[in-house]
């Protein structure tokens, strides 16, 4: 399989005759990383699937409008991220639970998620990134496990690079006191 650009992908799309292998393609190339990001939000393996799919209906029907001024998986990862957001408050407001009470069902959800298979030491670390307010998770988990670059996290979350530097060295503080008591 010829490997394209995001730019050739996205010029495929434009085509009636290949849109559908370029969103395969583009599906293809980003599916992993879109679940995973999805996943390190709301916790569940399930929820995550569905959220996956959710965020690759919403890309097929906005592709065509994609106004190119970022880069593309920066655009995939501001829709996972707020459909993740937009998930998990519904679910709280569902329950009747304040966004801050989602850590105790996700951390415990986390405890019992067949799929989880870290030791001891990583879901620890699980529970104490749960315990950051739900910005300072997502820098976390977008530094800390995705590697990205903070000028990508702050494209996607539409942030200063200085407010996301400081809000990740607060998470790391956080993180290092839960993991040390």
């Amino acid at each position: 399989m010829a490997e394209f650009t995001d730019e050739e992908l996205l010029e495929m799309f434009d085509k009636e005759d290949t849109k559908h292998y370029a969103f395969n393609l583009l599906m293809t190339r980003y599916q992993q990383r879109v679940y995973w990001h999805v996943r390190r939000i709301v916790i569940s393996h399930d929820d995550a699937n569905d959220l996956t799919q959710d965020v690759f209906v919403k890309v097929w029907k906005s592709l065509a409008t994609f106004r190119r001024d970022s880069q593309l998986f920066t655009w995939l990862y501001r829709i996972a991220t707020n459909e993740s957001l937009s998930f998990i408050k519904t679910k709280n407001r569902r329950f009747f639970l304040p966004l801050d009470n989602a850590v105790g069902e996700l951390s415990k959800h986390l405890t019992t998620d067949q799929y989880f298979s870290g030791d001891r030491i990583q879901l620890k670390l699980q529970q104490a990134v749960l315990k950051l307010p739900p910005q300072q998770r997502i820098i976390f988990n977008m530094k800390y496990f995705e590697a990205m670059k903070y000028e990508e996290i702050a494209e996607v979350l539409k942030l200063s690079v200085g407010a996301l530097k400081a809000s990740y060295h607060h998470a790391v503080k956080k993180i290092e006191k839960y993991m040390l008591d």
